[in-house]
């Protein structure tokens, strides 16, 4: 499990295995003097605690095929029988210096790819040398982003057919530029809203995000 992080607007979200989120949500309404309705909608289910506190989970792999509206008590059977779906995803965790991309089986990678490229940090030096560095530094990003984008479109795009979902990971800025491969537009189309925090891609890393893609965020605030 992820660790907690703030979440915009106040709060702070979790990541829950599907194992656990039955669980989790019981712990929720122990802690809270217990869960007055649950509100069920197709992308988010919000639990909303006698002490004022909410609990609101983001569907995966949405929508969640069950009645909305609003119920007493803790209704939370529906969104754990869909997290609880095996899933079979392909994975794209890129950052500016290297990527790793896969299929996961139920959270289990059975194929990938991983690379990594030199990109210079930041220097500290002025006038022509510092520009001279930024051009270099462009030039390695821009191959380093290249290679992603082939190794994407190598791996992942011929087997969009056999998975459920894509999941991303990693640096936005450079995710948004792979966007820009018209090549990756099928890909792109199919990813979950979620993009998923990472460190540098590496094979484990990724072993790691097969795991963390199923999960269910869960975003808490108190009253």
């Amino acid at each position: 499990m992820a660790k907690p992080r703030q979440a915009p607007g106040g709060g702070r979200t979790v990541e829950v295995p599907p194992d656990r989120l039955a669980g989790w949500f019981d712990r929720f309404s122990a802690r809270h003097d217990g869960v007055v309705t649950t509100e069920v909608g197709e992308l988010v289910v919000r639990a909303v605690a006698n002490d004022g506190a909410t609990a609101t989970a983001t569907v995966p792999f949405g929508p969640l095929e069950a009645p909305p509206g609003t119920f007493d008590g803790l209704v939370v059977d529906a969104i754990v029988a869909h997290a609880l779906v095996p899933r079979r995803v392909a994975l794209v965790l890129v950052r500016v210096g290297g990527h790793s991309v896969g299929i996961a089986d139920d959270g289990r990678v059975e194929l990938s790819r991983t690379d990594r490229h030199l990109v210079q940090g930041r220097s500290a030096a002025g006038g022509w040398s510092q520009q001279r560095f930024a051009r270099r530094r462009a030039g390695q990003a821009r191959h380093a982003l290249e290679d992603a984008a082939n190794d994407v479109f190598e791996v992942l795009v011929p087997r969009l057919s056999e998975v459920d979902a894509v999941v991303l990971g990693g640096d936005r800025r450079a995710l948004g530029e792979l966007r820009e491969d018209r090549r990756l537009a099928p890909l792109f189309a199919r990813a979950e809203p979620r993009v998923l925090e990472v460190g540098e891609p590496s094979r484990a890393v990724l072993g790691e995000a097969a795991v963390r893609a199923l999960s269910v965020q869960v975003t808490l605030r108190d009253g």
